[in-house]
């Protein structure tokens, strides 16, 4: 659902970040809000009520090339993790272009995982989306814990259809840029298809 804005030639793509509480999907925003050019993003803002934080900026690649002499400017999003905050998912899942499920690796948050991803797929299903036809990838975030998953175990609970998918260290920026260039690439080859 990008929206083209004319006047600034720019194609502008919505990223949500979903997955359960605490498994690292605003420190996928952060490391990659600190890594990205100043010239090319925007502010960083986040939306935090009392119980929950929904982050969002935008930013301009600059080595994705251009579509139809059209810049693509990717707006990256969180939801809040907690599932009591559904009314707040689904609204900011309204017009997403791609989809990456960042999945807690620690073995006591498998249930949890599953759980969001059920969630995010009835989410989508109700605006109309089918996550096996949108852009998405999953990561599966703290590799780096003692108690991380086995990663065939995480691939075969959390990735059945075998879509692209990343092992990550969030808070050191291991796997970060890798889960993002994947899901802007599938972004792009559909935005290339519809036209």
């Amino acid at each position: 659902m990008s929206f083209i804005n004319y006047s600034s030639r720019e194609i502008n793509c919505k990223i949500v970040y979903y997955g359960p509480g605490l498994c690292g999907k605003t420190t996928n925003l952060q490391y990659i809000y600190n890594k990205t050019s100043p010239d090319a993003k925007g502010k960083m803002i986040s939306l935090a009520t009392e119980t929950e934080r929904t982050l969002f900026f935008d930013f301009l690649p600059l080595s994705l090339g251009e579509i139809r002499g059209f810049k693509t400017r990717f707006h990256l999003y969180t939801v809040p993790g907690q599932v009591f905050y559904d009314a707040s998912r689904k609204l900011i899942l309204k017009g997403v272009d791609g989809v990456v499920f960042v999945a807690d690796s620690q073995i006591e948050r498998m249930e949890a995982n599953l759980e969001s991803l059920e969630n995010l797929r009835t989410n989508l299903a109700e605006q109309g989306y089918d996550l096996d036809k949108i852009p998405f990838v999953v990561q599966y975030n703290k590799r780096d814990l003692p108690n991380a998953a086995e990663l065939a175990e995480l691939k075969r609970l959390m990735n059945p259809k075998n879509i692209p998918d990343f092992e990550a260290t969030a808070t050191n920026g291991v796997g970060v840029f890798d889960t993002l260039k994947a899901i802007a690439k599938l972004v792009l080859t559909e935005l290339k298809k519809g036209g």
